[in-house]
């Protein structure tokens, strides 16, 4: 009976490895197949139109597929600098007479947006032209799209243009009626990341904060769309108050948009651009063909080294920032001859102050050696703004958010639950805090007092990191930091940066310190995947998420999101104070 039940087992276990084989052999001849037909059909010939949708995701750092797995499975990302390379060599390219913005949405945050932007209207200098067509804008997409010469959408379209908002979920009635609680240690009156679980409504300072960083990314954005638009800011906030661009007829009215067609009659009117028959090159097959890299045979180096996601203890990888990985890239950049500066490119939230120091020390030994500039992404708050606050020169796009300079730390607390459902916890212990902390008790008087005493080391330390890095007082470093958050032409007025600027102004600033003029840059760390790594790029793998989301539906998936990250946290935080979702 045994031997028949190990043969009926084998039998199964080769049926469904063979099921597998053939399934990954039929996949990987489909995208051979696929990928010697893109070889065939990818050219830039004369009359070229390159047509920009950044509906997959964009990112600072976009790694290649390493594997066959990966090949085969992850969705498409974009490299933020490839887009620029390829839209600067779009503008010196004799094929290419003009570019078609076809959004519907942009996968991409507010700083990257602008950084594209800004380059789209230099791409403008040459005399070529810019075109955009949807079937509906997005507040996102119309700030990018607005650069363009002529913006159409179709007949039943309009525009989404009302302003900015961001709305904070509030836990403190549910902690209440349900005894499940958070345990809060803070220090920094700014510092609402742990809010949500100390009172039922948004507290004056987070109201006074929120409301000043939006304004201001909104007073940048509408000051661009103003001059592209030929209108004034004031127009812009009485159209958008009133949405008067809500529709095709009135946005067209009120100067939003240039015309109410459809698809076929926007392709006319690009082969009228282009006096014949446009060809249409997507932006991932112009970068396919080579031009998302600006050529150099110049044996001097600039490394960008990329601190991406938030900060958590561990390896690393290009969806969160390890120390491991880190510092492994540090000292890399550090023993490299040719490497003659560094640009540190953050986009990060922050995260466990643990690792963000640990970065911070090798940066400190780092830039000893060599210039250190930071270029901020979307994002350079609290534990991201720690391992950049003491680089050479910080530059920092308009809208970027940063600042953030505070602490918390939260534990989940059980013990009211338990009680309400009769669970009762016992302890046996060798010494006064051999327990230190348990869940299922009430948090402890002295638990508390030795849990603040490390958030106010830790922010003290962050205050003076700041102070030295920045050249400021204590005192004028605690003045502007309490958790507050601030955008990054906020923050260049307080001292927090020095320069307003992409990451190309701040290649070209490391350049100068380092007194080079011929360079190219070599981006780090590098990511090598284990096998099983590879797997979570498979379909299947996600499942679960997708189920929840169609299930909860996408607001109430992030509130849970949101829960379980804050639910996740241990350790002592320097974490922006949450997910700033900007509408």
């Amino acid at each position: 009976m045994k031997f028949l039940r190990n043969l009926l087992a084998s039998c199964l276990g080769t049926s469904i490895a063979i099921i597998i084989l053939i399934f990954f052999g039929f996949v990987l001849l489909t995208k051979m197949a696929s990928s010697f037909a893109d070889i065939d059909k990818v050219t830039v010939k004369g009359n070229t139109v390159l047509e920009i949708n950044l509906g997959d995701a964009v990112k600072d750092y976009a790694l290649k597929p390493d594997n066959i797995f990966d090949e085969l499975f992850k969705e498409h990302e974009y490299q933020l600098s490839q887009i620029i390379n390829a839209i600067e060599n779009a503008k010196n390219d004799d094929n290419i007479k003009g570019i078609s913005i076809k959004n519907l949405s942009i996968n991409a945050g507010i700083a990257q947006t602008q950084t594209i932007r800004e380059k789209l209207v230099a791409f403008k200098t040459t005399g070529k032209f810019i075109t955009a067509y949807a079937d509906f804008y997005t507040q996102k997409n119309y700030y990018l799209s607005s650069v363009a010469d002529s913006i159409y959408v179709t007949p039943y379209g309009g525009v989404d243009f009302k302003g900015l908002s961001s709305e904070r979920l509030f836990y403190k009635d549910f902690q209440d009626k349900y005894g499940v609680k958070m345990e809060v240690i803070r220090h920094g009156k700014y510092k609402s990341a742990v809010e949500g679980y100390l009172d039922n409504k948004m507290s004056d300072a987070n109201r006074e904060q929120i409301s000043s960083f939006l304004n201001s990314i909104w007073s940048e954005l509408i000051e661009d769309v103003a001059i592209s638009r030929n209108k004034t800011v004031k127009e812009l906030n009485l159209i958008a108050d009133d949405l008067l661009a809500r529709n095709s007829t009135i946005a067209i009215e009120n100067n939003m948009l240039d015309g109410a067609i459809y698809i076929d009659q926007y392709e006319e009117i690009l082969n009228t651009f282009v006096d014949g028959e446009a060809n249409i090159i997507t932006l991932e097959d112009y970068i396919d063909t080579g031009k998302g890299r600006i050529k150099s045979s110049a044996s001097n180096k600039i490394a960008v080294l990329y601190a991406q996601g938030t900060i958590l203890y561990g390896k690393g990888d290009e969806t969160y920032i390890g120390q491991e990985s880190m510092i492994k890239a540090i000292r890399k950049i550090r023993d490299n001859d040719k490497i003659k500066a560094v640009v540190l490119r953050v986009n990060s939230p922050g995260g466990v102050a643990l690792t963000a120091d640990l970065i911070w020390r090798e940066l400190e030994i780092l830039k000893k050696e060599k210039p250190l500039v930071v270029s901020m992404g979307n994002l350079a708050a609290s534990g991201g703004y720690y391992i950049a606050c003491n680089a050479d020169v910080i530059y920092a796009e308009p809208t970027t958010i940063t600042g953030s300079i505070g602490v918390f730390g939260t534990i989940p607390n059980f013990s009211e639950l338990a009680g309400n459902i009769g669970i009762n916890a016992e302890q046996v212990v060798t010494n006064k805090n051999s327990m230190g902390y348990s869940p299922y008790e009430p948090m402890t008087k002295d638990f508390y007092d030795v849990t603040k005493e490390g958030v106010e080391q830790v922010y003290t330390t962050f205050l003076n990191r700041v102070a030295t890095g920045r050249n400021m007082t204590f005192d004028e470093v605690d003045a502007v930091a309490q958790g507050r958050v601030w955008t990054g032409k906020e923050a260049l007025e307080i001292g927090l940066v020095d320069v307003l600027g992409n990451m190309d102004d701040a290649i070209e600033k490391a350049a100068e310190l380092a007194d080079i003029s011929d360079y190219k840059t070599t981006s780090y760390p590098r990511y090598k995947k284990d096998f099983e790594d590879s797997f979570k790029s498979f379909p299947f793998m996600n499942v679960k998420e997708k189920l929840l989301k169609e299930e909860l539906g996408e607001e109430n998936y992030k509130a849970l999101k949101e829960a379980q990250k804050m639910s996740q946290l241990k350790g002592i935080q320097m974490l922006l104070p949450y997910d700033i979702d900007i509408r």
